[in-house]
């Protein structure tokens, strides 16, 4: 047992619990900027949310109308226990069922090995995105990944 319960979100009921992992992750944690962070995107999108046997909220991440993913954060204390796993084969179901045919996202370089495990390709050269290297990465969704 994981520990933890995934759901789809809705950006308009559940932006308080979504916006609590983004801001200790992106904004307190690695220094991003409020302005960089809330991209207005975020209505459009799918979202997904991990919670823990409490409802507690741990993780999230989002999937864009265009096919990218993004916005994937897990709390410090969740990491390495199988949450952004989960959060990332949720995302990319959602997008098999949609036949969005390939997805992308930009990687922190340092994690991009964890997506090449989901059949993610790098494409292009390492870039610097708010401050902390990233690369672009690619998946052709045919039914036969994550």
């Amino acid at each position: 047992m994981p520990g933890y319960t995934l759901r789809l979100a809705s950006w308009q009921e559940d932006s308080p619990a979504l916006k609590l992992i983004r801001e200790a992750v992106f904004i307190y944690e690695q220094g991003i900027s409020v302005e960089l962070e809330w991209d207005g995107l975020d209505p459009d999108s799918i979202h997904v949310l991990a919670l823990d046997a409490i409802c507690h909220p741990i993780g999230t991440a989002r999937l864009r109308p265009d096919g990218a993913i993004g916005r994937m954060a897990v709390l410090k204390e969740w990491r390495r226990r199988g949450v952004g796993s989960g959060l990332l084969e949720r995302l990319l179901r959602e997008a098999r069922d949609r036949q969005i045919p390939q997805v992308t996202l930009n990687a922190q370089a340092y994690v991009a090995g964890f997506y090449r495990r989901f059949g993610f390709v790098a494409t292009g050269e390492e870039f610097i995105e708010a401050g902390i290297p990233h690369v672009k990465m690619v998946a052709k969704l045919d039914g036969n990944t994550a």
